[in-house]
């Protein structure tokens, strides 16, 4: 039995585990110390040879290394790993962490580099690219399923579609109103160059002329200037003759507005055809068939004022410049016209309307200076009283402000001692008249007291007897 033992032991090789463990086990039980110390031999009761044991362990080693390489995959390579007999080899790196903590992490994984994102940030879902980077157009691709052929000769152009009735009003009104503001007409003609007018191009004149009617003699000077430089660029000749046929048409209707609208609408075209805006013969194709006398007024007047511009009358300024347009000389030579006919006439409403016709209430100080000047080098009292009844009028309609009539005053103040060298008796004649102004409530109390006093000089005479006159 021995022999047997021995004989099956060197056919089958234990390990010193196992043979200690059946060692032990022969002591304790004599009939489990087979099955004890062969159990690592035996899987699912069959026996397994040196080979089939080396293979299992093989298998295990294998399951080892997939379960570290799994855990450390994102450790840099810096943490544990097995050596090639399959021993585990310790780092001195942190340990592996999860790897959804670095999901959204853009650096380098593989522990190179000096730890910046992958391409510049050029890289990723959603990322528009390096910045600075500046991208070509790219070629069209003809193998593209949406490709399409008409599409390569398309232009495409912002289109805008033309004005109807109602919104040609509410657009070119307050295009035209504004223009009576600044004066300028490049602006306009750049406004309606960026409109799709169509249709209702030959309406611009006649609505800018009707609007005119209505406002200043200034307005009407502007709108025929806008006429002459609306013609070439945006409007045609066609277009302004087909407007003033239209204007011609609506004369019944304009009068009802403004009286004075045959009138008005003839000057108009007088101006236009001097302006070479409207042919010569415009005026002429009407002769024989024109039924509306209205119609036969304006067309009357137009022609009167052509002759007249032939023997030498200027149409241009036949409106007159009406603000800040007209140059200072010329507005201090009508000032002074308009003074000296005021006190030829004595018709202060004449005065005060001919006043408002110059259409400059920021320059009506110069009207105050001027009359008091005239009154200082005046001889008599007919001339004084005769300004102080006009300025009290234009204080009390409040033509003239408070503030015009200081400034006014204030520069007579700053030049009496230049107007005394011509006027001996200027500062009597200004403290006079200041001590009058103020009692009619002309000016207050702060105006008078700026009135300069001219320093006297007292002398004794011999007859006098020491005493001093008072």
């Amino acid at each position: 039995m021995a022999t047997d033992c021995a004989a099956w032991l060197n056919a089958n090789p234990v390990e010193a585990e196992d043979l200690s463990d059946s060692l032990v086990s022969e002591e304790e039980d004599n009939a489990g110390s087979v099955v004890n110390k062969n159990i690592k031999n035996e899987i699912n009761g069959n026996w397994l040879s040196s080979a089939s044991n080396s293979i299992h362990e093989a298998r295990l080693k294998a399951k080892a290394k997939r379960r570290l390489r799994k855990n450390s995959s994102r450790d840099s390579g810096r943490g544990d790993s097995l050596s090639d007999n399959g021993d585990v080899v310790r780092g001195t790196s942190v340990a592996p962490t999860s790897p959804k903590s670095k999901l959204l992490d853009r650096k380098s994984r593989l522990g190179k580099g000096r730890g910046l994102p992958k391409k510049g940030g050029a890289g990723g879902k959603g990322v528009w690219g390096r910045s600075g980077e500046v991208y070509e157009q790219q070629a069209v691709d003809q193998k593209d399923p949406n490709y399409d052929e008409a599409q390569e000769n398309c232009v495409y152009e912002t289109v805008v579609p033309p004005l109807d009735e109602r919104d040609f009003e509410n657009t070119v009104i307050p295009i035209v109103q504004e223009y009576f503001e600044h004066g300028d007409t490049n602006e306009v003609a750049e406004l309606l160059a960026e409109l799709n007018l169509g249709p209702m191009r030959s309406e611009v004149p006649s609505l800018a002329v009707s609007l005119a009617l209505e406002a200043k003699a200034s307005h009407r000077e502007l709108t025929s200037r806008l006429l002459a430089d609306l013609c070439g660029p945006v409007l045609s000749c066609s277009d302004m003759e087909n407007s003033f046929d239209k204007l011609l048409l609506e004369l019944p209707d304009l009068v009802l507005d403004t009286p004075g609208a045959p009138q008005l609408v003839g000057q108009f075209i007088a101006r236009a055809v001097s302006d070479h805006i409207l042919s010569k013969s415009y005026i002429e194709a009407y002769k024989g068939r024109v039924g509306c006398q209205y119609t036969r007024v304006s067309l009357d007047r137009a022609t009167v004022l052509l002759k007249m511009s032939m023997e030498g009358l200027r149409i241009d300024s036949k409106w007159g410049t009406g603000g800040g347009q007209r140059p200072v000389t010329q507005l201090i030579k009508e000032m002074n016209l308009l003074l000296k006919e005021y006190i030829l006439s004595g018709d202060s409403k004449e005065a005060e309307r001919c006043l408002r016709d110059l259409e400059v209430p920021h320059f009506y100080h110069e009207f105050v200076y001027e009359a008091i000047v005239m009154v200082l080098e005046s001889k008599g009292e007919k001339t004084l009283k005769m300004v102080l009844q006009l300025l009290e009028l234009l204080s009390v309609s409040s033509v003239i402000t408070l503030d015009q009539m200081r400034r006014g005053y204030e520069r007579v103040y700053m030049e009496i001692s230049e107007i005394n060298i011509d006027v001996p008796r200027a500062y009597f004649i200004l403290e006079q008249f200041v001590d009058q102004s103020f009692s009619m409530g002309i000016i207050d109390v702060k105006i008078r007291d700026l009135c300069p006093c001219r320093g006297r000089k007292r002398f004794v005479s011999e007859g006098d007897g020491g005493v001093v006159k008072v």
